[in-house]
């Protein structure tokens, strides 16, 4: 068969014979390709994709013209009829690029590969590029990166590829330039709307968002939404003379769209509190909010509020005067306002409730009232916040769904920073959870014009857009609050929730694309080794896949969050059956065997690839979903055992990714606990090598996950079996995680440790051989904000949850922040200066993990020792680690950390020294073991009573602040004076006397009088019995 020719538009574009002859074929090449997607993988074979890339390397600018016609509106009328036959070619083959783009990821790669992406770049510049060639760039650029969302389970480098060309010195003053337009043309709002999109699509890595905050983007991002304030009215001055414009800001106009915005932003600031602090911190909203006075003020009164001028005085219950912008929000009911204010004691002090009479000082900056107080894991301002804040929550209201949704987004991220205000949480689950919930069942609606954003991508479409965003926002807000965890169970949240986790487990339309026929095979057409832009590349997600997969991720992050904490709440959720479908998301994604056989492999990219698993971020969501609803005693012992979650989750801790391993390991921690039914078969089926294994990985996270593990299985478990996982695990390596020279690992970190980016893996430091022989990190260091993040530690208050003594509760804040870890969802304390710069020592984080690994560590020996056959496995444990290894260990962990004056920000006045207390969670760890040990045999407790130095260092916890810590040490008395039997008389008594001599019975004395009841009763029963030693 003779080979076809080459079509005469492909030749004409290869070597036009004219300027106008290459327009032409450029036409009709557009014609052919726009809707059809059998031609658009025809001519990307033919090799198409070269000769484009030509055109447009043929730009040159011509900036002073272009600057002009972009502001000058007589200019633009005259633009489509003044472009020259060059400049109409790159505008033509722009347009077929950004064609080609919308057929999917499969024309990624070859657009890559033909190196278009860079030149399109080139010409977004405002002042050398004509206005409809920058839109149709910018157009084309968000189709490329829509497509390379569709295409993220690929595994291809193609993201980056783009990432690494956009992020650049060259590239991003365009951007901001392009965002800084001041012209109303309808032309500028569409490249200003469009520009945002394309920033929150691509902005991902940490690396980006610094580099955004950092070139002046953020700024830009600010000086627009600031017109929109003007555009609303909230910022007009009457001393302004009725001028529409503050300062240099001008308001938004009708054409102009604040949802991009919205959407850049926080994607900017959304795992950053500098960067937030940064943003409200903006010139623009300085210009715009004007420092409220009597006359601003009394103007807004004017205005009537949402919930009407007769609303009664009872519902007007501010603390301090609000803000103009606040009296455009509809006032909180007392009872509400007030129980957000509460402490969670049941009988608060009095006084507790506006005690405070401080005047709000207007004349601070917003930066400096940045004074934060910690309450239940969550900061507020103490002081002041910024107007903006009102601001979002007025438009969350008011505006369209889409935009709407956006300004509740930017408001939850502030809140999560802890930027908001108290009395904003109540405000939040009154106002906004509310509306979120509607938004949940609400059918799709065509969007008005006003939430048209000009992005036609299919993955901003409104209808799918909204059921999203609504799960996130409602997620973030219910995570660490139990009133917006309240309301949005009595709104109706979880039976929403739970109806559209179903719906997505319908089957999905097959795609109704049939394939072209052609004589030659895919491999003739697109020869091996060929890449040069005429191969397709992988098929990637349909966009309904990746809107159901979006949706089962963010669902399954909100019902989590709604069941972190009330036993109702997780009752509820699994009345509505939703436990089958958490299972069905915890099977990772696997290939269509029907689909490879029907010939549709990545080769044939224009399929999108069919799926019978779960992505990558759906499945840790369901990972969290499980991990909360385990917390529940009765849950583990029916519900979740009958579902068979254990299989799965096997699968999981034994898959090559890292973070399905972690999210994994972390359900399975709450699977082994000593009432679950599951713990027999999970251990038959060999989890303890399992997580032995991943104990020693070099992952820190997952370290501190697998030992934590340890720890539950090993409690109650019979001596076989702690005897087992401590061989398994291995003395020598247990040792080299819970003693370390810190002052050594301060140093080692600081000379061999580079600045990394990602902050995600640990950091070089001193090792050496553990019990297996593998070489392992063995420094640890303690944060001098440590004892600051372990107040945030949160005793959950229902009885199911209460575990012993010897593995302390089981705390939903314990587990969040160090049990089950997302890189994308970090609240750790930074500095200013890491996060605006995207840059951080990598040793911050994983210094925080080895100090958790130090305290499950102490837990592990600690459970080991507890229960029948104690008195043996103490013994076993003296065997292993060193008997007076371990009383050096336990001492040296109650031992003040001593630092020199090397390093700067740690110098004191007092010889260059500081003395750092040890942790309080290390602490109760090391003293409930010696605890066990003083319950021990006679030999156990006359040895234990001989060491000295480890008694002196627990004297002084006798005053300690914490009544746990106090409690322990009560113990450890009461242990070591309690006679068992008649021959124990004179040893006992003898201990009693070491203890006086220590100045124990002194310390007794005070408690007796301790401010908690339990410390006071164990204090008159520890006493009692010295007492009565010393009258035998």
């Amino acid at each position: 068969m003779t080979r076809p020719s080459t079509p005469p538009i492909l030749s004409e574009l290869r070597s036009a014979s004219s300027p106008a002859s290459q327009v032409a074929a450029l036409r009709a090449l557009k014609n052919e390709v726009i809707g059809h997607e059998q031609k658009k993988e025809m001519w990307v074979g033919l090799g198409v994709l070269a000769p484009i890339a030509r055109i447009l390397n043929t730009h040159k600018g011509n900036g002073k013209r272009r600057h002009r016609d972009v502001n000058n509106s007589t200019n633009h009328a005259k633009q489509r009829g003044a472009r020259s036959d060059e400049e109409e070619a790159r505008l033509q083959a722009i347009i077929i690029v950004g064609s080609l783009a919308y057929g999917g990821p499969a024309y990624v790669s070859p657009i890559f590969a033909g190196l278009i992406i860079s030149p399109l770049l080139a010409l977004l510049s405002p002042a050398e590029s004509s206005p409809h060639v920058v839109l149709n760039a910018l157009r084309s650029l968000n189709a490329v990166a829509d497509s390379l969302i569709l295409s993220h389970s690929d595994h291809n480098t193609t993201e980056d590829g783009l990432l690494n060309l956009l992020y650049t010195e060259q590239h991003l003053p365009t951007i901001a330039n392009l965002l800084l337009q001041t012209s109303p043309l309808f032309i500028a709002q569409q490249q200003i709307a469009l520009t945002a999109a394309l920033i929150s699509k691509t902005c991902r890595g940490e690396h980006h968002r610094a580099i955004l905050a950092q070139t002046g983007v953020l700024e830009a991002l600010a000086v627009r939404l600031a017109s929109f304030v003007v555009a609303t009215g909230c910022s007009l001055d009457p001393s302004n003379g009725g001028s529409k414009y503050i300062g240099d800001i001008a308001p938004a106009t009708s054409r102009s769209r604040i949802t991009p915005i919205l959407q850049a932003i926080g994607a900017i600031i959304q795992h950053s509190k500098p960067r937030a602090i940064q943003f409200l911190n903006a010139q623009a909203f300085a210009s715009v909010f004007q420092k409220p006075d009597a006359d601003v003020t009394s103007s807004y009164e004017k205005k009537p509020t949402v919930w009407g001028s007769n609303a009664s005085d009872m519902f007007n219950v501010r603390q301090t005067p609000p803000s103009a912008i606040d009296i455009l929000i509809p006032p909180l009911p007392s009872t509400h306002f007030r129980s957000s204010l509460a402490p969670i004691s049941n009988f608060p002090p009095l006084g507790a409730l506006g005690s405070s009479n401080k005047q709000t000082q207007m004349s601070r900056s917003f930066s400096s009232a940045i004074e934060v107080i910690q309450s239940q894991g969550l900061e507020f301002i103490e002081e002041e916040e910024s107007t903006l804040i009102a601001w979002l929550l007025y438009v969350a209201r008011i505006e369209n769904e889409v935009t709407g949704l956006m300004a509740a987004w930017v408001l939850a991220i502030l809140y999560q920073h802890g930027l908001t205000k108290r009395g904003r949480e109540a405000a939040f689950a009154l106002l906004l959870v509310p509306s979120l919930v509607r938004m949940l069942g609400k059918d799709s609606t065509t969007p008005s014009d006003g939430s048209n954003t000009y992005d036609t991508s299919v993955l901003a479409s409104p209808s799918r857009l909204i059921k999203e965003q609504a799960s996130l926002v409602l997620a973030m807000l219910a995570a660490h609050s139990l009133e917006i965890q309240r309301a949005a169970a009595d709104a109706g949240a979880i039976k929403k929730l739970s109806q559209l986790l179903k719906e997505s487990f319908d089957e999905m339309p097959a795609n109704s694309s049939a394939t072209m026929w052609t004589p030659e095979s895919s491999t003739s057409r697109h020869p091996e080794g060929r890449d040069d832009g005429s191969k397709l590349g992988p098929a990637g997600l349909s966009a309904t896949a990746y809107h159901v997969m979006r949706l089962r991720e963010l669902v399954l992050t909100a019902l989590a969050a709604i069941a972190s904490d009330k036993e109702e709440y997780r009752r509820a959720i699994i009345d509505n059956g939703v436990v089958p479908f958490v299972i069905k998301t915890l099977k990772p994604e696997e290939s269509d065997p029907v689909a490879q056989a029907n010939g549709q492999t990545e080769g044939t990219s224009r399929y999108r690839r069919a799926f019978t698993g779960n992505c990558k971020d759906a499945i840790l969501a369901a990972c969290g979903a499980a991990k909360a609803l385990s917390r529940s005693v009765s849950t583990l012992r029916t519900n979740l055992m009958d579902a068979g979650l254990p299989a799965p989750l096997f699968a999981l801790i034994k898959c090559q990714d890292i973070e399905l391993q972690i999210a994994a390991t972390a359900v399975l921690t709450n699977l082994v606990l000593h009432f679950s039914p599951m713990r027999d078969a999970i251990i038959e089926a060999g989890a303890l090598k399992i997580l032995c294994e991943h104990a020693h990985s070099m992952n820190a996270k997952l370290r501190l996950n697998s030992v934590w593990a340890l720890k539950h299985i090993v409690l109650e478990a019979s001596n076989a079996i702690k005897m087992s996982c401590l061989e398994e695990l291995g003395p020598g390596w247990l040792k080299q995680i819970i003693n370390n020279d810190v002052e050594t690992a301060n140093h080692a970190t600081m000379s061999r440790s580079g600045d990394r980016e990602d902050g995600s893996s640990t950091p070089i430091r001193m090792s050496t051989p553990n019990a297996a022989g593998e070489q392992v990190d063995l420094l640890n260091a303690v944060e001098e904000d440590s004892r600051e993040s372990s107040q945030d530690v949160e005793e959950d208050g229902e009885e199911d949850l209460k575990m012993a003594d010897s593995i302390g509760a089981l705390s939903r804040a314990e587990l969040d922040r160090k049990l089950y870890s997302h890189p994308s969802s970090g609240r750790g304390p930074v500095s200013e200066t890491a996060g605006l710069t995207g840059r951080r020592r990598s040793s911050q984080p994983a210094l925080t993990d080895e100090l958790a690994i130090q305290q499950q560590g102490l837990d592990f020996i600690r459970n080991l020792i507890c229960g029948s056959g104690a008195s043996d496995m103490i013994e076993h444990i003296f065997r292993e680690l060193g008997q007076d290894k371990l009383f050096e260990l336990l001492a040296a962990k109650l031992r003040p950390r001593v630092f020199n004056a090397f390093n700067r920000e740690r110098r004191s006045s007092e010889n260059g020294v500081r003395h750092v207390q040890p942790q309080t969670d290390i602490i109760v760890s090391v003293c409930y073991i010696v605890v066990h040990i003083a319950a021990g045999s006679t030999r156990q407790r006359q040895l234990l009573i001989s060491q000295t130095e480890l008694l002196k260092l627990i004297v002084p916890l006798f005053s300690h602040p914490s009544k746990d810590v106090r409690a322990c040490c009560l113990w450890i008395v009461i242990n070591l004076t309690w006679i068992d039997d008649a021959s124990d008389n004179m040893n006992c008594k003898a201990r009693a006397r070491e203890l006086v001599k220590l100045g124990v019975y002194e310390k007794l004395e005070h408690m007796e009088h301790d401010a908690d009841l339990d410390c006071r009763e164990r204090a008159r029963t520890a006493g009692t019995q010295m007492l009565n030693l010393q009258r035998l």
